[in-house]
C-alpha cells in the first residue's frame, strides 16, 4: 500500500510533463504557420523592435528583405517577431506603367544593380581624369 501514493505522483507527473510538452509544440506549429504565411506586403515587427514591411522572401537562405522606409534589411525568417497580413506600409497608390508590370521582381532587380554598377564605374572613371 505505501507505493500507491508515490505512483499517483508519478502519473501526475506524466501527465504535467505531457500536456506542457504538448502546449509547446502547439505554439512552436502556430509560430512556423505564422512564419510560413508571410508574403510581400505584410507589415511585420522583428525580435529587436524594427518595424518594417516585406520586400522580398527567400525560401533557399530562409531570410526575408523588409522595407524600412526606404531602408532595406535582409534579417533570418525566425528573427520575425509579429506579422500583420494584407497591410502595407505606404498610403500612396502606385500604378505601374505596363512596361514595368510585365517584367519580374528578379529582372528589376538586376536592371537596378546594373545602373548601379555602370554609375560607379563612372565615378572611377571620373577620379582617374
Amino acid at each position: 500500500m505505501g507505493s500507491l501514493p508515490m505512483l499517483a505522483m508519478f502519473v501526475a507527473l506524466l501527465a504535467m510533463w505531457y500536456f506542457m510538452s504538448r502546449t509547446q509544440k502547439k505554439q512552436q506549429q502556430e509560430r512556423q504557420n505564422l512564419l510560413d504565411s508571410m508574403k510581400p506586403g505584410d507589415e511585420v515587427v522583428t525580435i529587436g523592435g524594427l518595424h518594417g514591411v516585406v520586400s522580398e522572401i527567400d525560401n533557399e537562405k530562409r531570410t526575408v528583405v523588409l522595407d524600412c522606409e526606404g531602408i532595406f534589411l535582409e534579417y533570418d525568417r525566425a528573427a520575425i517577431k509579429t506579422v500583420k497580413p494584407g497591410t502595407t506600409g505606404s498610403s500612396e497608390v502606385v500604378t505601374p506603367t505596363s512596361a514595368e508590370s510585365d517584367q519580374p521582381q528578379e529582372k528589376k532587380t538586376t536592371e537596378v544593380n546594373e545602373e548601379i554598377s555602370d554609375a560607379i564605374e563612372k565615378t572611377e572613371e571620373d577620379k582617374e581624369k
